[in-house]
């Protein structure tokens, strides 16, 4: 029947499954392909090399695409948005100022760190890179020491943010295909988080600021300091910020709190993730928007060129549903799920797997996390699973997408020439705070795990 596993030869599944995900790797890592067709491609190899009815196949594409995304399409729209109203107000930096004010240029590698984390969650990481890697400069000039010192603490927190914690694409993709609430995901990503960005922004940055001197770009060093009376308040940025996750996350605990049930269905409404990012939008428009003297011209203009990059993430996206309903209607998420079982291996360690394994071959962090969702959430009894279980494989997936940043990743690249590093110098240091990031939170994740 179409929109049910169907019982083919375990065999030819496997087969079918090798073969797809082979074309899938080929046609980005060989070809160049767009990850969008690619995946596509990949996802119908398998079903026609399982041996689907052709009914199936086109009812898996079609689901696929409607179920991911009629889940995250809201969510990274309006998170484009809002990120964009963020970085144009200044509001990135006034939190890295801020912090850097209050932990003093001693323990500015921690106040950058905190502050990337902070700002990876509505701002694309590209973005707040570009924002905040001034200041880190500014702050190697002044003190005389290797830009590494700064600058790793402050992408360990950007990738953090990118990784963990919603609303960012990455876990919200994620959790989308697992059914797992976002409060929860919330929740786990924040400790996960805090872990990995201690591990590889401040310690991790420290080693490699005493080993590697790498000099402020000649370009920056002759720069001005940004004029720090024009910034926003810095608790109105935090206070913005914090609306979507407060409400997601009381949404999440009044569903298993006794003293709060009369306010669930209130709750209930407010912490929909898309209500709470509208709330979370149409504050930043009135307060650092109009507030600091934007036109609703200006704003319109602001956040429509904010949407542009979200096409791509929302069709690769989707593309990684058709793939996971591919796996499920073909019946190879069970067979899968069979073999993990008898493996005995923990969801949350096959989940990092995955993913840590299609991001060394392709280098696309949502790439990755679409593949190893799609995967694990093709397995059967995933719905039986606690959430809190699910937001720990949710991290993992994350963790997975995020170790072993390369050649083939763009990450890499832009890193290497912001910095003004040689491939060499970016391995060693970029590519293994990635690595330190991914693992770390997964680890952590994983020991959560053990209490759901």
């Amino acid at each position: 029947m179409v929109g049910e596993a169907l019982e083919l030869n375990p065999t030819r599944l496997v087969i079918a499954a090798i073969v797809g995900l082979a074309v899938l790797l080929l046609l980005i890592i060989v070809f160049k392909v767009q990850a969008m067709v690619a995946i596509l491609v990949g996802a119908i190899v398998i079903g026609l090399g399982a041996g689907m009815p052709f009914e199936n196949i086109v009812t898996a594409v079609n689901d696929g695409i409607g179920n991911t995304l009629k889940g995250i399409a809201l969510l990274v729209g309006l998170g484009s948005m809002f990120g964009a109203i963020l970085e144009a107000s200044g509001g990135a930096q006034t939190l890295a100022v801020s912090m850097v004010k209050w932990f003093g240029d001693k323990k500015a590698a921690w106040a950058l760190g905190i502050t990337g984390l902070v700002i990876a969650m509505p701002v694309f990481f590209d973005a707040g890179l570009i924002i905040l890697i001034p200041l880190a400069f500014s702050l190697a000039k002044r003190t005389n020491r290797s830009s590494l010192f700064y600058a790793i603490p402050l992408l360990a927190g950007l990738a953090v943010g990118h990784a963990f914690i919603p609303p960012t694409p990455g876990p919200v993709l994620v959790a989308t295909m697992l059914d797992v609430e976002l409060g929860w995901v919330i929740m786990v990503g924040v400790v996960c988080g805090i872990f990995a960005m201690v591990v590889a922004g401040p310690v991790w940055g420290a080693i490699c600021g005493n080993k590697y001197m790498v000099p402020v770009p000649e370009h920056v060093a002759k720069q001005e300091d940004f004029d720090e009376s024009k910034l926003p308040n810095f608790w109105t940025i935090v206070g913005i910020i914090l609306i979507p996750l407060v409400l997601i996350i009381l949404d999440s605990v009044a569903g298993v709190v006794p003293a709060l049930s009369g306010l669930a269905p209130i709750f209930g409404f407010l912490g929909e993730p898309f209500v709470a990012l509208l709330i979370a939008t149409i504050a930043a428009m009135l307060i650092l928007g109009l507030g600091h003297g934007y036109k609703m011209e200006q704003l319109e203009k602001i956040m429509t060129k904010s949407l542009e990059p979200t096409g791509l993430i929302l069709l690769v996206t989707a593309c990684g549903g058709v793939l996971r309903y591919m796996l499920q209607y073909s019946g190879l998420g069970d067979l899968i799920g069979n073999a993990v079982s008898s493996a005995k291996l923990p969801i949350v360690v096959v989940a990092f797997i995955v993913a840590a394994l299609v991001r060394i071959c392709v280098g696309s962090a949502t790439v990755a996390m679409t593949m190893a969702a799609g995967i694990i959430a093709a397995m059967p009894g995933i719905a039986d699973l606690s959430p809190l279980y699910l937001a720990c494989t949710t991290a993992a997936v994350a963790g997975g997408a995020t170790v072993c940043s390369h050649f083939n990743d763009s990450g890499f690249w832009l890193v290497k020439s912001l910095v003004g590093m040689d491939e060499k110098t970016t391995l060693k240091t970029w590519t293994v705070m990635e690595t330190l990031v991914g693992g770390t939170g997964f680890v952590v994740a994983l020991i959560i795990s053990f209490f759901a």
